[in-house]
């Protein structure tokens, strides 16, 4: 057989790189350089050809095989950090605790099952005494969950989420602006416009630049200037004799979609009276017997029990399927989503509390359309109203800095 033959037969090898090997090796073939190190430029070889594996590029001189390179980010897509196999002996508590975190809702079947699957490799195994007093350590050892082979599932894992990456309107590639209608950008954070047709002239969405389930993930620099815009949108329409309330629907974080808050403009006497409609609407929503409060009150404790901007983060947590509405900047009302088939899909709660309010047509309630690739003919007036409050004009005063 010849080689491209013995290519053809032989399995497929796949190659794991993460961001901290590739970084080490940057950073030691620095170190050898600015110190003169004999071995600088094999160094400095070593990590050309990593980065060729990882861009595709060939390395001149090598061998086509074939073989595929997956790069694991130091991160995984929940936030999990990505750490490597250790024993069980050699595992602390924080490694416990990580490897729990990364492996949690993977369908990877009981503790029994993987007991009885090793017990079956093992060709010494008798089902007598004497074996299991001399093979106790052995037969009490914890069955790690990253012995079912974990990389394949994050490479799994890696491919489903550039998947919906690819083809999500709210997240900009080094190529291409998101597909939604861009306003203005912050360093994490833009602003955008809804999908027609909007409720009330002059809304606006709020998005983070990084692909989040909910704007609980996001850190606390995001979280500033998810509050800034807010704020900016606020006096915006105060300006205009109207109020605002905020929303952002998270009650479906296993289709991944990207996080955004809401903003709809209200007359101010609707914008008083929208707490009562939304508490209405949460307590005949969802199950009828819940193990959570069908109203969680953010705004009180931000008032009351002076929470303040942290009432909303620390009432919610990132785990659970929730609805939140912003009736102050601070705080409103939270509701977990319990049971997610019985949730109104999309945008739908939200849309029939607020059109119920503004007494739309329910054709405009119910209709929830997409972004399209093309100039929106409301970017421009939108534009002119926000000049005035546009806080990213500070930025410019401080060049990002390019790292």
């Amino acid at each position: 057989m010849n080689q491209s033959q013995l290519r053809d037969t032989r399995k497929e090898v796949v190659t794991i790189i993460d961001e901290t090997k590739l970084n080490k090796m940057k950073a030691a073939y620095l170190k050898a350089k600015l110190r003169r190190a004999p071995n600088a430029d094999q160094m400095e070889k070593e990590y050309n050809e990593a980065m060729a594996m990882v861009t595709g590029k060939r390395v001149p001189g090598a061998v086509d095989t074939g073989d595929r390179v997956e790069v694991l980010s130091l991160m995984d897509t929940r936030g999990v950090l990505n750490a490597p196999n250790k024993t069980e002996d050699e595992m602390t508590i924080a490694d416990m605790v990580a490897e729990e975190k990364r492996t949690r809702g993977l369908a990877l079947g009981s503790e029994g099952r993987l007991f009885a699957d090793r017990i079956g490799r093992d060709k010494r195994f008798k089902d007598d005494l004497d074996y299991m007093d001399e093979n106790a350590d052995k037969l009490a050892q914890r069955v790690q969950r990253n012995q079912i082979d974990l990389k394949t599932m994050a490479i799994d894992e890696v491919r489903r989420m550039n998947s919906i990456l690819d083809s999500c309107p709210l997240c900009q590639s080094e190529n291409s602006p998101p597909i939604a209608p861009v306003v203005c950008t912050g360093t994490r954070v833009y602003l955008s416009l809804p999908t027609m047709p909007q409720l009330s002239p002059g809304a606006a969405s709020v998005v983070p630049i990084s692909h989040r389930r909910c704007t609980l993930e996001c850190d606390d620099d995001e979280w500033e200037e998810i509050r800034n815009f807010m704020k900016s949108l606020a006096q915006m329409y105060y300006s205009q004799n109207r109020g605002v309330i905020f929303y952002e629907n998270a009650a479906s974080p296993g289709r991944r979609r990207h996080a955004s808050i809401e903003a709809v403009p209200l007359p101010f006497e609707l914008a008083e009276t929208a707490s009562a409609y939304f508490r209405e609407a949460m307590l005949s929503s969802d199950e009828e017997w819940s193990s959570h409060k069908k109203v969680i009150n953010t705004l009180e404790r931000a008032t009351k029990e002076g929470l303040g901007k942290r009432a909303f983060r620390q009432s919610l947590v990132k785990e659970v399927s929730y609805f939140h509405v912003w009736f102050t900047i601070d705080g409103g009302y939270g509701h977990v989503v319990e049971d997610s088939d019985r949730w109104p899909k999309g945008d739908l709660f939200a849309r029939e509390v607020i059109g119920g309010m503004l007494e739309l047509e329910p054709d405009v309630i119910k209709r929830q359309s997409r972004w399209k690739r093309e100039i929106d003919p409301r970017l421009k007036g939108f534009r002119q109203m926000w000049a005035n409050f546009d806080w990213t004009k500070q930025l410019e005063e401080y060049p990002r800095t390019s790292y």
